[in-house]
Formats: C-alpha cells, structure tokens, sequence
C-alpha cells in the first residue's frame, strides 16, 4: 500500500475497536482515583449512665452531658474495642471495656492478686475484671467479666481449676450453654456467656466473659491452674 491509499476496512475497524476500548478502561477506572469517601454520619446518641467516667478516659471536658464530640469520642473508642453497636453511647459495655483497657498498664497495680512463679487467674470483683499473670508477668491482659449477682455472688478465695468442659451445658438452668467452662469451686466456672454479656445484672456464681475471651482463656489454662477471687461486686454490698 502506498502513502496516500485508504486505510483497509478490517485494519480501520480494529483501530476503532482498541480505541474504544482504551476510552471504557480509562472511564471505568477514574472514579477509583477520584472519588470521595462518604462523610462520617453524625454521631447522635445521648448522654450515658456512665458520661463522666468516658470523658475523664477520652480526655474531654468533664460535665456529664453528652456533646456532639463526646459522641464521635466514645464511637471513636468503641470501633478501636470491638464495641457492638458503636454508636457513641456511654452504657455499661462500654464503660466495662473501659476500665480493662485503663488496667492494661498494670492491672494488679494494688497487689491484691497473689504473685506466684505458676499461673494465677486473677478475678478482681470490684473492678469486674479477669486477667491472668506469671510471676510479675501478665500473660492474658485483663478482660471485662460478669460475676454472681446478689445472693449468688462469685465466693472469694484461693482456688484452683480442677475440671474442664469444653462444650459444656449447664444441668441447674435447663441446659444453658456454657462454653469453655473451667471449674474452679463447686459449680462455679470460668465459661463464655453466648449474647450480651451484661444481661439480668449478673451470672449465678459463675465467671462469665466473652465467647472469644473465654476460648483464649480456655487455650492458655489448664488443670491444677490457680484462681484468685477477691473483693465485691457492685451492687452486692448487703
């Protein structure tokens, strides 16, 4: 073909197809690049029953009254937590999961929990706490718990775990399931509680933590393991 002769057909149509081609690629993949995130939705929960402890630990004004920026806070530290629904409220999970993170550093800061070279699983009552430690090591950082109600508490003491039920089911309340159970006085244990873990105030007698808390428990634990529980619930002073 010489210059100046037509371009054939099948070579013209091809050309137009790459082209066209090129052009939907270039299209499809811009808006990659160009678009916005979505604006975070304004945080509108109230204020909480535990207001004042959220702000002293976020570091906002202490006034007990919730502000637009308390509430994007608190949702701010419930996402970081794992807290379901992070919706900014201060209720009682989240306070719970606050005062685990604010031990972290040293939970037994006060010495209550027995420091021995074997592993002690510390349950502190007061605090509503659990964390596990080594000779001056934590080896399980503290997670929050729920311990016996009123009347049913959780009984203080040295213990030691002395059975294991993996998949157990409770035969005192109609079969409730109680996941990584580990026994440590009587029938109290240390076991998952399956759903909110805060529901009816209190457990009875047992140590109740997250299913997920309660597997890493289960997996760190063993037979003859000791269990020291001290101090009291709120809410079961009488």
């Amino acid at each position: 073909m010489t210059a100046g002769d037509p371009v054939p057909p099948v070579r013209a149509a091809i050309a137009h197809r790459a082209a066209a081609v090129l052009a939907a690629v270039l299209v499809i993949a811009a808006p990659a690049h160009a678009a916005a995130a979505a604006p975070e939705p304004a945080c509108t929960a109230g204020t909480g029953p535990y207001q004042r402890e959220l702000e002293a630990h976020l570091g906002r004004t202490v006034d007990g009254t919730q502000s637009a920026a308390d509430c994007a806070a608190v949702r701010t530290f419930q996402r970081a937590n794992g807290i379901t629904p992070a919706d900014g409220y201060p209720g009682l999970a989240t306070y719970r999961t606050m005062v685990a993170v604010a031990a972290r550093a040293e939970p037994n800061a006060a010495g209550d929990c027995p420091v021995r070279t074997g592993r002690v699983t510390c349950v502190d009552l007061d605090r509503q706490l659990l964390w596990v430690q080594r000779g001056g090591d934590v080896v399980f950082p503290p997670v929050p718990i729920r311990t016996g109600r009123d009347d049913q508490e959780t009984r203080p003491g040295r213990h030691e775990i002395y059975w294991r039920s993996k998949d157990h089911e409770s035969t005192l309340y109609d079969n409730a399931p109680m996941p990584y159970a580990q026994f440590f006085d009587g029938g109290q244990a240390l076991h998952g509680r399956p759903g909110d873990l805060y529901a009816h105030g209190g457990s009875a007698g047992c140590v109740n933590l997250s299913v997920p808390d309660a597997e890493r428990l289960w997996n760190l634990l063993d037979e003859g393991d000791a269990v020291y529980v001290w101090g009291t619930k709120p809410g079961t002073e009488d």
